[in-house]
């Protein structure tokens, strides 16, 4: 079997934690220098699609619809939420790591189809949190893929979007009708009683990381 090749590296701004990009033939790996596991693979990103289509599908009949992502990832919301909308809907990723956005517009892309190249593509090289606090009213979905969900991984300050005043803030952000949906690796029911408490709708929604009955049940909450 072929190994894999490191193609860059990346350092998480305010951590110093080292983001490594590999290649094995076509497979692409977004791995945390140090640890053996993966953030991200190529090849599962079932639910990463699922972030998209799920909240989008609840907007689509919206006028020029506005959608944030937190997390560029490797591409695959961001390409499912531009399929998933029409020719008058805007896209704004937001992503911390400048590099990241340099691997999706280079080898990486592909996977994913390059949907950086997309005209209703925009991305903002810094924390989301920053774009949620200056965006009253403003976005018609809110779809935040950042660290592993509300048990952060790489930054504590990411934990932020999952409390109280970080729920807050995103409905804030939020136009009429709006939609929030959060991603996460595994369940968390004080998350979801966090979300019940500030007035939402909420519908935790389980997900395969490859396809539908294959690979690791992730989740995705809903709330409007």
């Amino acid at each position: 079997m072929a190994r894999f090749e490191l193609l860059g590296t990346a350092t998480i701004p305010g951590k110093g934690t080292q983001l490594r990009l590999l290649q094995r033939n076509d497979e692409f790996s977004i791995k945390i220098a140090g640890s053996t596991g993966e953030l991200m693979n190529s090849r599962l990103h079932g639910s990463e699609d699922a972030l998209a289509t799920l909240p989008c599908e609840r907007i689509a009949d919206h006028p020029a619809p506005r959608v944030l992502i937190g997390g560029l990832g490797m591409g695959y919301t961001l390409a499912a939420a531009l399929q998933s909308l029409g020719e008058t809907a805007e896209v704004t990723v937001a992503e911390l790591v400048p590099e990241v956005k340099d691997w999706n517009l280079g080898p990486l892309g592909g996977a994913a189809g390059y949907p950086l190249k997309d005209p209703r593509a925009k991305v903002h090289i810094g924390d989301v949190v920053q774009l949620i606090k200056e965006s009253p009213a403003s976005y018609d979905a809110i779809l935040l893929d950042i660290d592993n969900g509300p048990e952060g991984l790489t930054r504590k300050e990411n934990d932020w979007l999952y409390t109280t005043a970080g729920i807050a803030a995103a409905q804030a952000a939020l136009r009429p009708d709006g939609v929030l949906a959060y991603w996460s690796a595994g369940q968390d029911p004080a998350f979801t009683e966090r979300l019940k408490r500030a007035g939402l709708s909420v519908e935790p929604i389980t997900v395969r990381a490859h396809r539908p009955g294959k690979g690791a049940k992730h989740v995705i909450w809903l709330a409007w």
